[in-house]
């Protein structure tokens, strides 16, 4: 017998659309700032590649540790307030920037990584269970494709906006020009890139502080969801959950390989010498954008969520093969693609790891409500748990470095192939398992 009934929010599903897609839009443009900033913090720290993927590292381990304390919020203070703290947490992390950037610490650059993640955290366990429990669970996944694709239009814009203010007239820098440099002259160099930081982190600060207190009073209503149908299921362990279980496996390698694809494309194109190698990361977003503009067609018009998952993935071992075996001089494969529109022509192997962003586009929408069903008033812990799977981007892209340092940075995508394959399993039949067996 249920206790209390689910409710959707009175004014519908626009009013609260549009504030979560602003929202979206936002966790979006600072998640993939990393793809410009790694590259940025390896020259002006004068970093090795595994301690310049520490930048994901410290981001995305506060998935991990402030997970399971952020649910505890969500539970006492609500969807709509926990979002507002969630944009103050951004907010300063990117103040602790203007420290880092004078002092050129990379210590304070990862504490502050941290902070920023943990404010992410937080606004992402509130939003992401909002999202799907706002209208029918068989249109989850489109409402989250639509979240997915402001989200990924804003990682797209992040690393050229980045290019464009940080960088500014140094924006063709890259690991190879940097070393062709003296000392006094790289030393000039680095000192001016992270001045760079101060003002548009500065700006970035203030306009989150602006937006938490325009969420504060904005109409949008909390989240009330609907008590499961026996007390031993409400009192129950998440651990009796398969299909969340596997899901939060399925999202810890998913988000390991999307951050791979979308952070170490700088570090080989400049490690390659390709210009603006900051700005690489936009590729991979462009084609993340293209995938969620065909789920938004395809699903669940022509595929469900579970056969869409299930074609991203065996997409993404296509991809993961072509990217080792790929061509480093040729570029033949952007020229096809892009090349006819003017537009920079990459070597095959970094284009290839941004098509990855099209194979991976689809994953994030399709795993969260298959692995929500069922949970009804543990959706928070549940979500917080999914939220913890988050932790693939800081554990995946180290342990792609380390490969990278003691093999080749081109081989190292061979460990991307386990990932889409348990991606593969979970699609065909991981989110159906309801008992352990």
């Amino acid at each position: 017998m249920q206790t209390k009934t689910s409710q959707q929010p009175k004014s519908g599903t626009l009013i609260p659309m549009l504030i979560i897609g602003m929202l979206f839009f936002i966790f979006g443009f600072v998640t993939w700032l990393n793809g410009a900033l790694i590259p940025f913090l390896q020259i002006v720290c004068d970093l090795t590649e595994s301690q310049a993927l520490l930048v994901a590292f410290s981001f995305y381990i506060a998935y991990v540790v402030m997970a399971l304390p952020m649910s505890w919020v969500l539970d006492k203070v609500g969807y709509k307030h926990a979002m507002c703290l969630g944009l103050v947490g951004i907010a300063l992390g990117c103040l602790l920037f203007i420290p880092a950037a004078y002092s050129h610490e990379f210590a304070v650059f990862l504490i502050a990584q941290f902070i920023v993640g943990t404010g992410l955290t937080i606004l992402q366990t509130a939003s992401n269970p909002y999202i799907v429990k706002i209208g029918p669970k068989e249109t989850a996944a489109v409402r989250i494709s639509i979240m997915g694709l402001l989200n990924k239009f804003a990682g797209f814009l992040a690393p050229i906006v980045f290019t464009a203010l940080v960088l500014g007239e140094f924006a063709g820098v890259n690991a190879q020009s940097i070393a062709s440099l003296t000392e006094s002259e790289r030393s000039t160099q680095i000192a001016a890139l992270a001045d760079g930081l101060v003002l548009p982190y500065t700006y970035m600060a203030l306009a989150l502080f602006a937006l938490a207190v325009l969420l504060k009073f904005s109409t949008l209503p909390d989240l009330v969801l609907e008590k499961p149908e026996t007390a031993d299921v409400e009192a129950g362990s998440l651990k009796a959950y398969p299909q969340l279980i596997l899901g939060v496996v399925a999202l810890f390698l998913y988000v390991g390989v999307e951050v791979i694809a979308g952070d170490t494309i700088g570090l080989f194109g400049s490690q390659l010498g390709v210009a603006n190698a900051t700005s690489l990361t936009s590729y991979t977003m462009a084609f993340m954008v293209f995938g969620y503009l065909l789920g938004l067609v395809i699903i669940p018009r022509f595929v469900d969520q579970a056969q869409a998952l299930a074609g991203s993935a065996i997409l993404g071992l296509v991809l993961s093969v072509a990217v080792v075996f790929a061509d480093v001089q040729s570029t033949s494969i952007s020229s096809v693609l892009w090349g006819w529109m003017g537009i920079a022509e990459l070597p095959n192997a970094i284009t290839l790891i941004a098509i990855l962003g099209f194979a991976n586009a689809l994953v994030w929408p399709a795993v969260w409500p298959l692995a929500l069903d069922g949970l009804h008033n543990l959706t928070a812990r549940g979500s917080a748990w999914l939220i913890m799977g988050i932790s693939g981007g800081a554990v995946l892209p180290v342990l792609y470095g380390f490969l990278a340092e003691h093999f080749d940075t081109q081989s190292a995508y061979w460990m991307m192939l386990p990932c889409y394959g348990f991606i593969l399993f979970y699609a065909l039949k991981g989110h159906k398992i309801r008992k352990w067996s």
